[in-house]
């Protein structure tokens, strides 16, 4: 169970770091364009996807808090 536990872990923490990756990528778009409509729809989906992240950072602080072993990885 605990080898599961740590590969989960893992998966979610490769999960937050390419959301993150998203989120600048996003957030780049946005400045970048010239496009009010474009920029506006990046700005939109950066701002959700840094919602999530969020989640995802509560979720994982819990995981630690509740699994040491996680914290290590």
């Amino acid at each position: 169970m605990e080898r599961n536990s740590v590969t989960v872990g893992k998966k979610i923490k490769t999960t937050l770091s390419s959301l993150k990756s998203a989120q600048a990528s996003l957030e780049s778009f946005a400045l970048e364009t010239e496009s009010q409509v474009a920029k506006q729809m990046y700005t939109q989906f950066a701002d959700q996807t840094k919602s999530i992240v969020e989640g995802m950072e509560a979720r994982v602080k819990e995981i630690e808090e509740q699994e040491p072993q996680f914290k290590a990885r």
